[in-house]
C-alpha cells in the first residue's frame, strides 16, 4: 500500500506565490507518489479573523478552483472542506486533553505570528492550540507524512508527540507522520519578510502580467546598489530570489552580473516580472475555465468531503475502541 499524506490550506482566498513554492507544487508531484488527501481549513481561519466568518465559505472555493489550477486531480486525491468533516472538531478534543499548554506556547510559528499580528496579549485558547486541531487534522486520515513549508514543521513534531501519547496510554491506532519539506520551502514577500496576505506584501497565482510588473517593481532589492553600475549583492534581494525559482537556468550569470554592476535593480525586476507572468500562464487560463464553471468545483468538493468523511469515520470508530469509551 502506498503511505497517505494530508496538506492543507486555510481558507483566506487565492493562493499566492508563497503558498505554490513552500506547498502546492509539492502536493502536485506527491499527488502521484501517495494517496493524498487535501483540506481546505476553514475552522483553522477563525483563529486569526473571527470577525468576517461570512467571506471563509466563498473563500474556501477560491482555494479549491486554485488547487484545481496548479493542477491538482480531484480523481486521485480528495478535495475537502474541513468543516465539512465534523469528525476532525472530535478528535480535537480529544487530542487537547494530551498536550500541555507550557509546550504550546514554545511553538516558533505560534510566536512569530503572535508577533507578526500584535497577539502577545490577546492570543485566543483557540489560536494557541490549533496545532493541536492540526495534529487531529492529520491523524484523522492516518497519515504517515505531511508536506509542509520549514515554518510549519514545528506543528508536525506536535503532532508525532500526540500520536506517541495517544498510543502510549491507549494502544497503536495512530503513526507518527514525518515531514516533507520542500527544497525551496519559503519564498520572501515583496518586501523581504514572509510572503504573507496579513502582511499585503504577495503575488497571487490569479494576478496579471500588469499586476506582476507592478508589484514587483516595488520588491526589495540591495540598499547598498544604488546605481546600475554599482557592485551588488544578491545574497538576500527578493528579486534574485524569484529569478532562482522561476527561471534557474541562467541564474549563474545574473548573479555575475549584478556583483559585477552589469546589472541593474530596475531591469532585472521587469526582467523577472515576465519570468512570473511566463510561468503562471498556464494557470491563469486554467483558473478563468474553473471560475466560469463554479457547478463542477462544487461537485469536485462534494465528493472530497464524502470520501473524506469515510476514512475520518473509520479512525473515529478506532479511537473509540482503543479507549473503550463505547
Amino acid at each position: 500500500m502506498r503511505k497517505r499524506i494530508l496538506s492543507g490550506m486555510r481558507s483566506t482566498g487565492g493562493c499566492h506565490l508563497g503558498n505554490y513554492v513552500g506547498a502546492l507544487e509539492n502536493w502536485i508531484r506527491l499527488q502521484d507518489e501517495y494517496d493524498s488527501f487535501h483540506m481546505v481549513a476553514d475552522w483553522h481561519e477563525l483563529t486569526t479573523d473571527l470577525e468576517h466568518t461570512s467571506k471563509i465559505g466563498k473563500n474556501s472555493v477560491e482555494v479549491v478552483i486554485d488547487w484545481l489550477s496548479a493542477g491538482l486531480d480531484p480523481k486521485k486525491s480528495p478535495l475537502f472542506i474541513q468543516s465539512h468533516v465534523k469528525e476532525h472538531a472530535e478528535l480535537h478534543l480529544i487530542f487537547s486533553m494530551l498536550v500541555t499548554v507550557p509546550r504550546l506556547q514554545r511553538n516558533p510559528t505560534v510566536k512569530e505570528q503572535a508577533r507578526d499580528l500584535g497577539l502577545d496579549t490577546t492570543m485566543s485558547y483557540g489560536h494557541l492550540g490549533y496545532p493541536v486541531l492540526q495534529a487531529a487534522d492529520i491523524l484523522i486520515y492516518k497519515a504517515n507524512a505531511v508536506p509542509v513549508g520549514e515554518d510549519q514543521a514545528p506543528h508536525v513534531e506536535i503532532t508525532r508527540e500526540i500520536a506517541r501519547r495517544f498510543n502510549g496510554l491507549y494502544g497503536d491506532v495512530f503513526p507518527e507522520p514525518e515531514t516533507l519539506l520542500t527544497k525551496f520551502a519559503r519564498l520572501p514577500g515583496l518586501d523581504n519578510r514572509k510572503m504573507s496576505k496579513s502582511l499585503n506584501n504577495t503575488i497571487f497565482l490569479a494576478d496579471t502580467p500588469d499586476v506582476i510588473k507592478k508589484k514587483v517593481m516595488t520588491s526589495y532589492t540591495d540598499p547598498q546598489k544604488i546605481r546600475k553600475t554599482d557592485p551588488g549583492n544578491p545574497d538576500g534581494c527578493v528579486v534574485f530570489a524569484y529569478h532562482q525559482k522561476f527561471h534557474p537556468e541562467d541564474i549563474g550569470q545574473v548573479d555575475t552580473d549584478c556583483r559585477k554592476g552589469k546589472l541593474g535593480c530596475v531591469d532585472h525586476k521587469k526582467q523577472v516580472a515576465g519570468i512570473i507572468s511566463d510561468f503562471f500562464a498556464p494557470i491563469r487560463e486554467r483558473r478563468d475555465y474553473y471560475e466560469s464553471h463554479r457547478s463542477e468545483v462544487e461537485d469536485i468538493i462534494a465528493d472530497g468531503d464524502r470520501r473524506a468523511r469515510e476514512v475520518a469515520q473509520s479512525t473515529m470508530a478506532d479511537v473509540r475502541e482503543a479507549m473503550q469509551m463505547g
